[in-house]
């Protein structure tokens, strides 16, 4: 029988809880073995998360945390057999996962992260469980025998809800949940919640509502009189008479049928806002203003690296997924140029197919940009497959041939030797914090070189009653000559082709300029 501990009662880093358990194997069934890997950056000594002045004054942060949950005044019933539909609601979790023969340190990197998003959706982890074997139990995930070893243990640790580390079929969440007798969801689940609860823009809540349809489809269920069909012809109120009698359909078709309408209806709410976000996109196009995307895994660093560079003041917590709506705020280099930084939603091994669906709208911001800025937590234990996984879903939404400077964020909580390592996997990366500023100005100074250049030398001879046209030449070309003649403005200039057609009625033959 594998040993098990009570749960911790302290507020302790969500590793240390899952890690508490002491290292016990048998018969391939494992406690989650201890290690140095983290899912969340540390915090300071008082739980907090400070990110500094630049943050600004984060009250949304202080708005999310207004609502916390009290813990042990659950009512709710422990057989889950005995609802039909029950809210997703995570209070007291065991988590668990199957890992093949070679695969343990992997499986144990995803298992830290998947606690770091129960503790993210409101959850508080009590354990974390592993199983070796080649694939998962078809029936009951983790196999018959073992399903009855968790089930001893959540009984003892007072857990009221088991998450799997891989998305599960429904049969199989169904044969768990008969055995352990609470609520089994798997990872996707989780994010799913996670997006939901912090989904702000109405175009963000109709795509996370859309990908949580999308998953719940398939999954739908019921008992007794869920499955009755309604009655047809004359005796289900319509009077239709014959012709019209058949067999109906049952509650649970119906549930698929409206789950269906409220995804067309979704879709074609996203479709009208469409209009919307592409005018501002063709405007800041038409104006020539070049983009820059910052990408990268959740947590990693991107809203703070904003707020750092431009004082946007976006939300910054210490959690998974803490912004999804992407942000834009507009920079200037140092000779003047305008430019735009994008801030889009973190990515996540083993995102929802859902997900990545529902938001390919917002991933476009990043398919449009002329520069990615793809950052990395430098003190994360698997920084190689961040950079995989984020560049798999610039590859999904064809930013693949877009320039991409790498960031390794966080530098500040690794040393010498660890950023050797790092230099290995990205040799031309900049080492950042955007805590204390370390590489900011190299990253701008970098940016600079990286951005779309005006190349189309312009001799422009400018009416002084036209002068709104000199800080475009400023702001989005460069001015190589400047003079003031009687009839107007002489200015030399490089311009960009997005702005070169607004010029063309003052250009004028050098040796008139000059």
């Amino acid at each position: 029988m594998t040993e098990s501990t009570a749960p911790h009662d302290d507020d302790d880093d969500v590793v240390a809880r899952v890690l508490a358990s002491a290292e016990s194997r048998s018969s391939g069934y494992s406690l989650f073995a201890s290690g140095s890997a983290q899912a969340l950056s540390a915090r300071p000594a008082d739980g907090g998360f400070d990110g500094g002045d630049h943050d600004g004054e984060q009250t949304e942060r202080e708005d999310r945390n207004a609502l916390r949950r009290v813990g042990g005044l659950s009512t709710e019933l422990q057989d889950v057999t005995e609802v039909e539909y029950r809210q997703l609601r995570l209070e007291n979790v065991v988590l668990i996962g199957v890992y093949s023969a070679r695969s343990l340190l992997d499986a144990e990197n995803s298992m830290r992260e998947l606690a770091a998003l129960a503790e993210t959706a409101g959850a508080t982890v009590l354990d974390g469980l592993l199983q070796r074997r080649a694939t998962p139990d078809p029936s009951t995930y983790l196999g018959k025998g073992k399903a009855l070893e968790l089930a001893s243990i959540v009984a003892a640790l007072g857990a009221d809800t088991v998450i799997a580390d891989s998305e599960l079929a429904p049969s199989q969440r169904r044969a768990l949940e008969d055995v352990v007798k609470v609520k089994v969801i798997d990872r996707t689940a989780v994010i799913l919640d996670i997006f939901s609860q912090h989904a702000k823009s109405r175009e963000g809540k109709a795509q996370v509502e859309l990908a949580q349809l999308a998953y719940l489809l398939p999954r739908l269920r019921g008992w007794g009189d869920s499955m009755s069909r309604q009655a047809g012809g004359q005796v289900g109120g319509a009077g239709a008479g014959m012709g019209s009698r058949g067999p109906g359909e049952t509650k649970i078709e119906l549930d698929r049928r409206r789950i269906h309408t409220r995804m067309s209806r979704l879709r074609k709410q996203m479709i009208e806002m469409k209009p919307a976000r592409e005018a501002k996109r063709a405007n800041r196009k038409r104006n020539a203003v070049p983009s820059v995307a910052i990408v990268g895994y959740t947590n990693a660093g991107k809203s703070s690296l904003l707020n750092r560079i431009t004082k946007a003041g976006v939300l910054v917590e210490n959690s998974l997924f803490a912004t999804l709506d992407a942000t834009v705020r507009k920079s200037t280099t140092a000779d003047g140029r305008l430019y735009t930084f994008t801030d889009t939603v973190g990515f996540v091994r083993n995102l929802p197919h859902q997900l990545v669906e529902a938001f390919r709208s917002t991933l476009e911001e990043v398919a449009d940009s002329d520069v990615i800025i793809h950052v990395v937590d430098a003190s994360h234990p698997d920084p190689a497959s961040q950079l995989a996984t984020v560049r798999e879903v610039i590859g999904e939404v064809g930013a693949s041939d877009i320039p991409e400077l790498v960031l390794f964020n966080k530098s500040d909580l690794v040393g010498d030797d660890d950023r050797l390592v790092l230099r290995g996997l990205a040799p031309k990366a900049i080492f950042v914090s955007a805590r204390t500023g370390e590489g900011i100005q190299a990253v701008l100074e970098v940016l600079e070189t990286m951005l779309p250049r005006p190349e189309i030398r312009l001799d422009l001879l400018i009416p002084y009653d036209r002068g709104d046209l000199i800080p475009i030449l400023h702001e989005q070309g460069k001015v190589l000559a400047l003079d003031y003649s009687e009839t107007g403005t002489q200015v030399t200039a490089l311009v960009s082709p997005g702005i070169e057609a607004q010029f063309t009625p003052f250009v004028v033959a050098p040796a008139i300029a000059g």
